[in-house]
């Protein structure tokens, strides 16, 4: 082969090699999040109240998000920040009230109603929260992505909820419950209260539900 022929065979081949090197190389982080993204946004239409401002996620949500993807967690500064922003959103009883009627609580607690297309907006959410954890000790069926709240006021010594000495976690405890991360930046747990997904009322029947002396939580 003569070095004009060599010269155009290189010519040809070496655009077909640059191509496919392009083609062998994985997608970029970038471009799996924006890919990701996208499905996610052609997957899903807006119907009855869930409407596509769902998938848009807030600071701490994108944050969080990013740790995962690295598979790094947040750095103790950045965390730190997310707690505080969170913090900051946390809204305490209109009233000063911290508990309501442990029975009710019970109920927002075993129901998982709402927040569905086919849920009427008027109508209010239930907690669900035995979907994540075990509460009483007569319901057998629960989940276990979250820690047992079995005996959760006795094993913090709250004898009276309304004592001084018990403040602390009543105080700590509607905080965890409105927005659990201002005590841990990247918690999976619902902000119940933040989100609007439980209001003031419901948010006292739950506390009983876990303060209460005579809530079967604590027996």
């Amino acid at each position: 082969m003569n070095q004009k022929t060599l010269l155009a065979s290189l010519a040809l081949y070496l655009p077909l090699a640059a191509l496919l090197a392009a083609c062998s190389m994985p997608p970029s982080q970038a471009d799996i999040e924006k890919a990701t993204a996208d499905t996610m946004k052609n997957s899903f239409q807006a119907k009855g109240i869930a409407t596509l401002d769902r998938l848009d996620q807030d600071q701490a949500n994108a944050t969080c998000l990013q740790a995962d993807l690295s598979g790094k967690p947040l750095d103790e500064k950045l965390a730190k920040a997310v707690e505080e922003a969170s913090m900051k959103t946390i809204k305490w009883p209109t009233d000063g009230k911290f508990l309501g009627d442990w029975k009710e609580g019970e109920k927002i607690a075993q129901s998982g109603r709402g927040l569905t297309w086919t849920d009427d907006a008027k109508q209010a959410n239930g907690g669900n929260c035995y979907n994540c954890h075990q509460i009483s000790k007569e319901e057998i069926s629960f989940g276990t992505l979250g820690p047992s709240l079995y005996n959760y006021g006795k094993l913090r010594g709250v004898s009276d909820p309304a004592a001084a000495a018990s403040k602390p976690i009543v105080d700590y405890t509607w905080g965890k419950l409105y927005n659990a991360r201002a005590y841990n930046a990247c918690s999976q747990m619902p902000r119940v209260g933040h989100k609007g997904i439980l209001n003031e009322t419901q948010l006292k029947h739950v506390m009983a539900l876990l303060l209460d002396p005579n809530s079967p939580v604590n027996k």
